[in-house]
């Protein structure tokens, strides 16, 4: 890049420092936009990272986590993929602003004008297509799922449903993600426009596939109760829900075994706060040196996805009847996301908890584990407490 634009930045870097001062900075138009995915890794507290580019996001017929630059990855439910090559890369922790040589950024010197920018200005908003969804159809697909279970076709399914809500809620999503990063610290909070994708915004506490240092990660997350301060090692779960959670960590450890990889350690289950939430969580971690499996992260991927935490199980029977009976395009809700940054950390994370942004509404995602000792009114209750996840944050404005 040009000297003249370094100096900008130097010039600009107290600004930069802050979220604000990355806003002020870019310059979003509505002729070019920009695509730009806005995240927090857990546990990094007020800690923000920004991957754009004004360039074409390029679809991916197969992941290959080891082959990429530094980026985003989207991908569906349904396995349709995304990157977002960082094109411009910041990072709020150390105020590191990089960008290609070849790519042409948009500074502005002076402030944006104080009005208040549209949504349709900053991001790429699809419009609608989901219509008003009654409690008593969700409680009929659960009860026709439970019904399937007992047939002993799957052990579990995970069905889905959508929330959405009429009206401009949100005139300032970047506000809503900070709302949410200090909500939620222990969650992967993102905010991601496209126009291949359109506007996402989540707060999921579920890891897919996590490479850093040699070392492999993932982790099985069922089982939901809300959180009312009560001392974690007191928390009592179900036999339902123990279940769950079991069926979860054994898909795993049979994906594991799909490639013969034997050497891996669990830990858990344990109870886990999730926002608003509880749930029953284990942690599977392998040493990728001491296995010989330096492409373990994508090798998994490509086994997890979808989870049995999103989808069911076994999988092909559960995908089968969630496409016939849920009603709906699932589009990025329960596919996964996250960031790639080459010889220092990839982590993919499970896109629920999350919502689509539309010019004139918002439509929020849930979904519940479904096994033979499910109640369907307790499973429509347990998606009405994870739409609260978001519903707290945009309702509040």
């Amino acid at each position: 890049m040009m000297s003249s634009d370094t100096k900008e930045i130097k010039e600009n870097k107290k600004e930069i420092k802050s979220l604000d001062g990355l806003i002020n900075l870019l310059e979003f138009t509505e002729d070019k936009p920009l695509s730009f995915a806005l995240y927090r890794l857990p546990g990094n507290e007020d800690s923000f990272e920004f991957a754009g580019t004004y360039n074409k996001v390029q679809s991916l017929n197969d992941i290959v986590l080891e082959e990429l630059p530094k980026g985003f990855v989207i991908s569906s439910f349904s396995g349709k993929s995304w990157f977002l090559q960082a094109d411009i890369y910041w990072d709020s922790a150390s105020n590191n602003l990089e960008f290609k040589n070849d790519t042409k950024i948009h500074f502005t010197a002076e402030k944006k004008p104080k009005e208040k920018p549209t949504l349709s200005s900053l991001f790429s908003l699809n419009q609608s297509d989901s219509t008003p969804e009654i409690d008593e159809k969700y409680v009929n697909l659960v009860t026709d799922a439970i019904d399937y279970i007992k047939s002993e076709k799957v052990h579990k399914l995970v069905p889905a449903r959508r929330k959405t809500i009429q009206g401009t809620i949100t005139s300032n999503l970047f506000s809503d993600f900070e709302k949410l990063c200090t909500t939620y610290p222990n969650a992967f909070v993102s905010l991601i426009s496209t126009p291949e994708t359109g506007t996402w915004m989540g707060a999921s506490p579920e890891i897919l596939v996590s490479t850093k240092e040699n070392t492999f990660q993932t982790v099985s997350v069922a089982g939901t109760q809300v959180y009312n301060n009560q001392v974690l090692s007191q928390v009592a779960w179900t036999q339902k829900e123990i279940e769950e959670q079991a069926l979860v960590s054994r898909y795993i450890i049979n994906c594991f075994k799909k490639i013969r990889l034997r050497e891996f350690d669990e830990m858990g289950p344990k109870t886990v706060i999730a926002g608003n939430l509880l749930h029953l969580k284990s942690t599977f971690t392998v040493d990728m040196n001491s296995t010989g499996f330096p492409e373990l992260g994508s090798v998994m991927l490509k086994l997890l996805h979808p989870t049995s935490a999103v989808c069911g199980m076994p999988l092909e029977g559960s995908r089968a009847f969630l496409l016939e009976n849920e009603g709906f395009d699932r589009k990025l809700f329960s596919g996964f996301l996250g960031p790639v940054i080459p010889s220092k950390n990839t982590s993919l994370f499970v896109n629920i908890r999350c919502m689509e942004v539309h010019p004139d509404s918002v439509t929020l995602y849930a979904g519940a584990g479904v096994t033979a000792d499910s109640i369907p009114e307790k499973e429509l209750a347990e998606t009405n407490q994870k739409f609260a996840t978001l519903e707290n944050i945009i309702l509040k404005n």
